[in-house]
């Protein structure tokens, strides 16, 4: 008992100076770099959503007879709704490839290591959360493309090693899509997931201001930089910047609405978003019990990494293999993606 209250301790040291000067905190200098000041980005991305979400559920339906009808509305008649929603749209996107790259960054720079593994598998579990959100998000609109990828995707979610059949039950509220179904993916995006995300992201900032932030391996250098107003300029300019992108791009390609769902007829091609890509064109060419299983095992991998590569270090020490696995698995996602858009 002794050993795991010291272990939490090392990985959860709570001291009361360090929160209450949260803008006094000195940042190693190597953060100044403009490609490093992402870490508040996903941040500011999840305050445009649920503001935008938030005005998007004043004129949304929740219910299969309507939801269609009510995102044709918001998109040609409410005035700026296309605006609204498209900005909504644009950011989700934004949202997980932002936080890709800080995932990178974490995993480049190994600012996972001890005592940081917790901030590493809150961060992974945010990510599995975003995913989560796109996808529960995509299904709202409920045309052709959406209520396929729905089906296809709880189907595959049904066949997840152990847990599967529980999961397939708690999303679609039956073993089947049914009427209740797109009523538990609204209540999920609007309703459990915010609240989820807003404790693992309260907990993922708690645990960088009790450990602050890692420096580089290597680094000699000892000057720092004040967080505030330093750091917080940088990160505003930056989420003012990628603001501005996402207005642009709304404005010169607003969101468009597809054929309303039809149950009986599915398309001749089903493909989901590109953040699902990957696994997508992996459950393609493998057997699927195959693909389930490594996937599933890919995400475990994900998730428990800080350890598997502290094993690593001490079954070779100094040799890097946890950076050559991580950055070899990092490559084959990327093929993965890139296949996928070029089969399309």
């Amino acid at each position: 008992m002794k050993r795991i209250k010291q272990w939490l301790y090392e990985r959860i040291p709570v001291r009361m100076e360090t929160l209450r000067k949260p803008l006094r905190e000195e940042l190693p200098v190597h953060l100044k770099g403009w490609i490093l000041c992402l870490g508040g980005t996903p941040f500011m991305l999840f305050c445009i959503l649920a503001a935008s979400g938030t005005l998007l559920t004043f004129y949304y339906v929740p219910s299969p007879m309507h939801a269609y009808d009510s995102i044709v509305n918001i998109t040609y008649h409410v005035r700026f709704g296309w605006f609204v929603r498209g900005i909504h749209r644009a950011s989700s996107h934004l949202m997980v490839f932002t936080v890709l790259l800080h995932m990178v960054r974490v995993f480049v720079t190994r600012a996972y290591r001890k005592p940081r593994e917790l901030n590493w598998m809150i961060g992974v579990a945010l990510f599995f959360t975003i995913l989560t959100f796109a996808f529960t998000g995509y299904s709202l609109v409920y045309d052709q493309l959406s209520y396929w990828a729905t089906t296809v995707g709880t189907n595959i979610l049904g066949q997840t090693p152990i847990i599967g059949n529980f999961l397939l039950h708690l999303v679609r509220g039956g073993h089947n899509i049914n009427p209740n179904t797109l009523t538990r993916f609204y209540n999920f995006h609007i309703g459990i997931l915010p609240m989820f995300f807003a404790l693992l992201i309260g907990a993922h900032i708690m645990l960088v201001r009790m450990h602050g932030v890692a420096r580089l391996e290597n680094d000699s250098r000892t000057e720092t930089y004040a967080f505030f107003p330093d750091h917080v300029l940088r990160e505003a300019i930056i989420g003012l910047m990628i603001l501005i992108g996402i207005i642009n791009y709304v404005h010169f390609f607003p969101p468009g609405v597809n054929l309303a769902a039809n149950p009986l007829e599915s398309p001749s091609e089903i493909r989901p978003e590109w953040y699902f890509f990957p696994p997508y064109r992996w459950l393609k060419i493998v057997p699927l019990n195959i693909g389930l299983w490594t996937s599933f095992l890919f995400v475990m991998g994900m998730f428990f990494w800080p350890f598997i590569d502290a094993g690593f270090e001490k079954l070779a020490p100094g040799r890097n293999i946890g950076r050559f696995v991580g950055i070899s698995m990092f490559i084959f996602t990327l093929i993965l993606l890139v296949w996928e858009v070029l089969s399309g």
